[in-house]
């Protein structure tokens, strides 16, 4: 039978959830409660299907997203999720099929780029994906931090920490959020839902953990930060504490409130292991302790993937902390973005057209994606052979053009 390729209904989104389910492993069961919840915050129309004699084999969705670049503004994403395809029906092109029909509407509507978090590493290279953004996990042992407990709990500047609850924190988070994101680049924007559903306010498919909340606030008492985590209930042979504090979320605008939250988790009674969860490469955390090897690296991988469809609206989108040019000459198999731009680049703004000057890079558009936030290296990527470096020198001329002092970070999985 042909396998058809299409949106899918609403009277099919209950079997599309439960294909999702079962490629992610997941127990594939999809409550009315569930349906009725995710339905009036999606949108069918990029909501794709494979149909095998109306089976669901595979699943596909995208959906509109605001991500932060380098220098505070922010590009118009097609966020790519829920992708995946049935074990009984692999190796037939499905992948490539949603794939190529998502990324041409995206390019029609004016999409900056495409986003998604790759579950497997090797996937969407061939698509024009690059990682351009990593996350961190440290574990910290508290004992040998080497933090003083009459100091850790009193934050510093006048500031202080207080309690909170699911409520406080979906009133306080998303401007918190918003002012992180002009900052940080690589963040994707929390929908109302998305702050529903961290804070316990809407409905989940797994069972709900209240969290601990706790908000930091400055000397004149407004909120600079928050941290949400959770705790076990573990106690040793002689009866002693050997607790875990897990972080959900950690939010900070300012040094002082990133200082003050970790400080402040290191120095929980009972506490005597921090899970840093989801965090930046070049976090504060492991820094912040008199004894750094007391955190040690738990995970460190790719996290948000980029593809480019507008190399004009990437570039000229982001600011630049030095002056300078370059001629790139951008490959894409897909033919969304590909050709030959020249950067002009300065402090006060940039402009990137199409042009006819001998290259200065040559790349592929993955490539572009992987340098386009500010983590990644120029010349690092033509040391490994997928830059080249046509000019002498314009690998280096790049990297000081695109990095960025600190990295970019992306929170959440979408």
């Amino acid at each position: 039978m042909t396998l058809e390729v299409r949106p899918v209904v609403e009277s099919e989104y209950p079997d599309w959830l439960r294909a999702v389910s079962t490629g992610f492993l997941r127990p594939p069961v999809v409550t009315d409660e569930e349906v009725a919840d995710r339905l009036p915050h999606t949108d069918l129309s990029r909501v794709l299907g494979v149909f095998d004699g109306g089976r669901v084999v595979a699943t596909f969705r995208s959906f509109t997203q605001e991500l932060s670049a380098v220098g505070g503004g922010s590009l118009v994403a097609d966020a790519v999720s829920g992708v995946t395809v049935s074990a009984t029906h692999r190796r037939q092109g499905l992948l490539s099929r949603m794939m190529t029909d998502d990324l041409a509407a995206a390019k029609e509507r004016g999409d900056a780029v495409a986003t998604l978090i790759a579950a497997e590493y090797p996937i969407y290279g061939r698509y024009g994906f690059g990682p351009a953004t990593w996350t961190t996990e440290w574990t910290v042992d508290v004992r040998r931090a080497g933090l003083d407990p009459r100091r850790t709990g009193r934050p510093e500047d006048g500031g202080r920490i207080d309690f909170a609850d699911g409520e406080e924190i979906r009133k306080i988070g998303p401007a918190l959020h918003r002012r992180l994101a002009g900052v940080r680049a690589g963040m994707v924007e929390r929908d109302s839902r998305r702050w529903d559903v961290e804070t316990g306010l809407a409905f989940h498919n797994s069972p709900w953990t209240e969290p601990f909340y706790v908000v930091f606030r400055d000397e004149d008492g407004e909120p600079q930060g928050f941290a949400a985590y959770t705790c076990d209930d573990t106690w040793g042979d002689a009866k002693q504490p050997l607790n875990t504090a897990k972080v959900k979320d950690l939010i900070a605008v300012t040094p002082a409130a990133e200082r003050a939250l970790w400080r402040y988790l290191c120095s929980i009674d009972w506490v005597t292991t921090i899970k840093s969860g989801n965090r930046a490469p070049d976090d504060l955390l492991p820094l912040l302790l008199p004894d750094p090897r007391a955190a040690h690296i738990t995970t460190q991988a790719d996290m948000l993937w980029v593809r480019v469809l507008d190399v004009a609206k990437v570039l000229e989108g982001r600011t630049y902390g030095a002056s300078g040019s370059l001629v790139l000459d951008l490959r894409d198999a897909a033919g969304l973005a590909g050709g030959r731009y020249r950067l002009d680049a300065s402090p006060e703004g940039a402009a990137c057209e199409p042009s006819d000057a001998p290259a200065d890079l040559a790349l592929d558009i993955a490539e572009l994606g992987t340098l386009s936030l500010g983590d990644e290296s120029a010349v690092r990527l033509a040391a490994l052979g997928r830059v080249e470096e046509v000019t002498p020198g314009a690998a280096a001329r790049a990297d000081a053009l695109l990095r960025t002092s600190r990295r970019p970070w992306c929170p959440d999985i979408f």
